[in-house]
């Protein structure tokens, strides 16, 4: 309930549907409970008296009383929608907002199948249990205290034989509430698990097809269904098990109400009306048990699905703004560049990248360090090549510029601050990055390329492509820069994903451009003249490219070559200073263009 608790704040703006919604509720509580009343007075004083008046008075009065009572239910329901759909809405937003704070390390704990369960079903889960509280939440408490009043005021001796009876069935709901909680999450882990799996599959599809994998990939489907089938078959028979126990409470109390009524009957004590009034009373007091039956269950996956929703609202982002941040200043260049005070080393325009000592681990200690005391400098207008084996740290590398994650320590300065005192919108806001893995969104290749800036104009949309060497193949697309581009750019070659990708980075004009692998699946040719426009950008805006490269041919040109091996710099120069002095890059450079060692 904590859990739930905590989640409160999102009703509060609906207040006033809520409390509308539970007005009526109570107003129809108060008018059904008139009703046993009412039938105790046709029978006491218009059956048995012959008084056909009050027989029809109170018939009609029961029938205004019903209609009324359905008009008001009705305005009830509307209003709990209105509410419970508010709510549900505030909280996909609240929690689609704070996934888009989150880091990578976040995201790295909490995978994509996980964060689309908690953003629709657990949702979904809260949104009906606001909705049924304000519906029925409150109806079955009060018509069960206004019913047990009505009861001894009927009849004190009888409601107290009836009183154990509805403390047994009372305990049996706190029984199973309890039980089910802790059944409904592992119900939801279950969950989590099949849809993460459906996910990568979909996702995947042509891989699986690929490499024929389908029945492997169908049994482990299959087996991760059945694992969510036979826990959601457990606690459905554990719920199923309470309805029959609570049903027996009615039925005994029934029973009791006939024999030890009909008994004072006799003897003159209560009247017909009187018993008939009470049975009416007993299962408007039982009947409510049933509601209490699906609320409990309601409560118990809500309760669940609160604790979930809340783990996603209150993880604390692993790399934040500091206090007191610094902002980046304009620089009113030509190429609407953004600097730092104090200018770059070298003058110009630009900005200075330095890493000093830095370390860095998955687990935030030192222990097994992914990066282990790296020292290296970029200076404005330089090209920075990174190169080694696959493991060997590279992405990690260029990923702590943006902070995408913090050093353990050590740290990656600009222009000599370091940049945990920068706001990461601001820092952001000049690193253009081309990731290994391409991603593009639906709409058209012109909203890809302007992602990052949506008021770019043709000509900067198309200067970014021509540098990405895009603008020739977009022209020939049925519809050019307008073409639609399919969910996940199906519609395209991977080299032509590339080089959009490389084009929306380069619109930006940034201060550091990162390409992660992005020339991978484009041919030599055209992955020279990208790197040559590249060139021209970098001399004339002093932007700074690191590079991470599997090719050695990407590499020739670059400024300085970085050689990464075991999280450690194993060499820096240019190509003509280590193909003479690094063995590993001769290797590398060996294995993939010959002997070049001269």
């Amino acid at each position: 309930m904590n859990h739930i608790k905590k989640l409160f704040h999102f009703i509060k703006p609906y207040w006033k549907p809520a409390v509308a919604s539970l007005v009526l509720l109570t107003i129809v509580v108060f008018l059904d409970l008139s009703i046993p009343r009412l039938v105790q007075r046709i029978i006491d004083d218009g059956i048995r008296a012959q008084n056909y008046t009050v027989v029809y008075q109170t018939a009609a009065l029961m029938l205004v009383i019903s209609l009324t009572s359905t008009l008001l239910a009705l305005g009830n329901n509307y209003l709990s929608i209105v509410a419970g759909e508010s709510v549900a809405r505030d909280l996909r937003e609240a929690m689609f907002v704070k996934i888009q704070s989150f880091s990578h390390g976040n995201l790295d704990r909490l995978n994509t199948g996980q964060l689309m369960v908690r953003l629709s079903s657990d949702a979904t889960v809260f949104q009906r249990l606001t909705q049924v509280f304000l519906r029925i939440g409150t109806r079955a408490p009060l018509l069960m205290v206004g019913s047990l009043i009505l009861m001894y005021n009927t009849d004190a001796k009888l409601a107290t034989v009836m009183l154990p009876i509805l403390i047994v069935s009372g305990a049996l709901i706190v029984f199973f509430t309890s039980k089910m909680g802790p059944l409904f999450l592992t119900v939801q882990q279950r969950l989590d698990r099949l849809n993460s799996i459906l996910q990568e599959n979909i996702a995947g599809v042509r891989l699986i097809k690929a490499f024929v994998r389908d029945a492997r990939e169908v049994e482990r489907f299959g087996v991760a269904n059945d694992d969510f089938a036979d826990r959601n078959i457990k606690v459905m028979q554990f719920m199923a098990s309470m309805a029959p126990s609570l049903t027996l409470m009615v039925n005994f109390g029934i029973v009791t109400v006939i024999w030890y009524g009909g008994i004072q009957a006799i003897q003159g004590d209560v009247t017909i009306g009187q018993i008939v009034a009470f049975i009416n009373y007993l299962q408007t007091i039982l009947g409510p048990l049933g509601i209490m039956v699906m609320l409990s269950n309601i409560i118990a996956a809500a309760t669940a699905s609160a604790e979930r929703i809340n783990e996603v609202l209150e993880t604390v982002p692993e790399v934040q703004d500091a206090p007191a941040v610094k902002a980046l200043t304009p620089n009113p260049s030509p190429g609407g560049r953004w600097e730092l005070a104090p200018a770059p080393a070298g003058g110009g325009r630009g900005v200075r990248v330095s890493f000093d000592n830095v370390y860095f681990h998955y687990t935030g200690t030192n222990d097994g360090a992914v990066l282990e005391g790296i020292n290296l400098s970029a200076e404005p207008g330089q090209t920075v090549a990174i190169l080694g084996s696959t493991g060997s740290g590279k992405s990690t590398l260029i990923n702590l510029i943006p902070r995408f994650y913090d050093t353990v320590s050590g740290s990656v300065r600009i222009n000599g601050t370091d940049v945990r005192e920068l706001a990461q919108s601001s820092l952001l806001a000049q690193i253009g990055i081309v990731p290994q893995e391409t991603v593009l969104f639906s709409g058209t290749v012109r909203d890809n390329i302007s992602y990052g800036k949506t008021d770019a104009s043709d000509d900067e949309i198309i200067a970014a492509a021509q540098a990405a060497q895009a603008h020739d193949f977009i022209e020939k697309l049925p519809d050019g820069y307008n073409t639609h581009v399919n969910q996940r750019g199906v519609n395209l070659s991977g080299g032509q994903k590339q080089r959009i990708a490389i084009a929306r980075a380069l619109i930006l004009r940034p201060a550091i451009l990162i390409l992660d692998d992005s020339t991978s699946s484009v041919d030599v040719e055209t992955e020279t003249k990208i790197h040559d426009a590249m060139e021209m950008w970098s001399k004339a805006d002093g932007m700074i490219t690191f590079m991470v490269a599997q090719r050695i041919s990407t590499v020739l040109n670059a400024d300085k070559i970085i050689v990464i091996d075991g999280g450690r710099i194993a060499a820096e120069g240019t190509h003509s200073e280590l193909i003479q002095s690094s063995p590993i890059y001769q290797e590398i450079f060996a294995s993939q263009l010959g002997n070049g060692v001269n």
